[in-house]
């Protein structure tokens, strides 16, 4: 009867280290979606350290399988899973962690990179200005600007593809409908695709 007692007992105190340790798995809805947006408001003039930069193994730039019928060249950009892709045929595409618009600001549909510059000006929106009325109208392009160390300008329209001054926000729904790479990245993007260039933004892999 003891022993009974006994196994009854630990089967009951190992159930509960199962369900404890379980438990960061099973995040609620709102948990969730908290580990995929920031509240971040911008730091013009702050310089990341080369530390700061290295990114999570995921977000790196790497070769990936990737099936497409777009042709070589096209940038992919797969809002959801905070990755764009630029393809090389051969069902292979070089991804790039990224930064995407948060709720409200996030978009899809198929433009062209119709400028590049390199350490671009940046002049904040009129809703980043009002969240946040100490940021300058006007910053030069430089290490510390939020639009980074390249852009990549879509169509005729505000979003771009450009770099960050803050590197943690890769991999996150942060900003007001642009897609942000570490400079590092970005640059290496920027030397890869000329003006041009198709641009296909999708919310979903499916899509």
């Amino acid at each position: 009867m003891k022993r009974n007692r006994l196994t009854a007992g630990l089967a009951v105190v190992g159930l509960a280290l199962a369900v404890i340790a379980a438990a960061p798995f099973f995040a609620t809805p709102g948990e969730a979606k908290s580990r995929k947006e920031l509240v971040v408001d911008e730091q013009p003039g702050y310089v990341p350290t080369p530390e700061e930069e290295m990114l999570p193994a995921q977000y790196r730039p790497q070769p990936v399988f990737f099936r497409t019928n777009e042709p070589v060249g096209t940038i992919i950009v797969h809002t959801n899973e905070r990755f764009l892709y630029l393809v090389q045929g051969n069902g292979q595409a070089i991804r790039y962690g990224i930064g995407v618009g948060r709720d409200g600001f996030q978009w899809q549909g198929l433009l062209k990179i119709s400028r590049k510059q390199e350490w671009p000006d940046w002049r904040p929106p009129p809703e980043m200005i009002q969240r946040q009325p100490y940021l300058p109208r006007f910053m030069a392009g430089g290490p510390g600007n939020p639009m980074g160390a390249r852009a990549l300008y879509l169509g005729d329209t505000v979003y771009r593809i450009h770099g960050t001054n803050q590197p943690r926000t890769i991999g996150h729904a942060v900003s007001s409908g642009c897609f942000r790479l570490v400079n590092r990245d970005v640059i290496d993007l920027f030397a890869r695709v000329p003006v041009g260039t198709k641009v296909v933004v999708r919310q979903s892999a499916s899509l």
